[in-house]
């Protein structure tokens, strides 16, 4: 028995309402401008709608995901490495907002840390957002990349190496949990 229109479409609602606010934070980590992020977002949900009978039940988390980090990409590929305005050395990004959203978006928030992840091939780039700032496990990842869990370990090594040479206290930071990583 399927559920009427209208419980599908109330099931919809809630999936965007309960992981917008995430998925603009991780889409503004891969593309570096808030604006961008919340364009690749409302993109990305407006696939999900129209396949959201049929992803609903497997894992539309990853589904979604996978459309950010694709749309991300065709736009970098399509525009180019432009640097948002927020981004400029010194200047401060008055159209952002300063909620308070946990320690790591404090972390994140740093010009530094979006100037180190814009350093990062976007692949390199989109495992690591989604490995230390989502928390995903690497079947996760994996699983919303299209890839193997060995191509999100070497991705995320290679990332961490990077990371690690552009912004040295990155290894003084306690990333969920573990010292410099996990």
């Amino acid at each position: 028995m399927t559920p009427a229109a209208g419980d599908t479409d109330r099931e919809f609602a809630d999936f965007v309402r309960a992981r917008q606010h995430q998925l603009v934070r991780a889409a503004r980590l891969f593309c570096g401008d808030h604006h961008a992020a919340e364009d690749l977002v409302q993109d990305a949900l407006v696939k999900l709608g129209s396949r959201w009978e049929s992803v609903r039940h497997g894992s539309p988390d990853a589904y979604v995901r996978r459309i950010l980090y694709r749309d991300a990409v065709s736009r970098w590929r399509k525009w180019g490495r432009e640097v948002p305005y927020a981004a400029q050395p010194g200047e401060r990004d008055l159209l952002d907002s300063t909620s308070d959203r946990g320690v790591v978006d404090g972390w994140v928030a740093g010009a530094d840390v979006r100037e180190a992840l814009g350093r990062l091939p976007a692949r390199q780039r989109a495992v690591v957002v989604l490995r230390y700032f989502e928390d995903l496990s690497e079947v996760q990842i994996a699983e919303a990349l299209g890839c193997s869990p060995g191509t999100v370990k070497s991705q995320a090594s290679k990332a961490l190496a990077t990371l690690r040479q552009v912004m040295p206290t990155l290894g003084e930071v306690e990333v969920g949990g573990a010292r410099g990583g996990r």
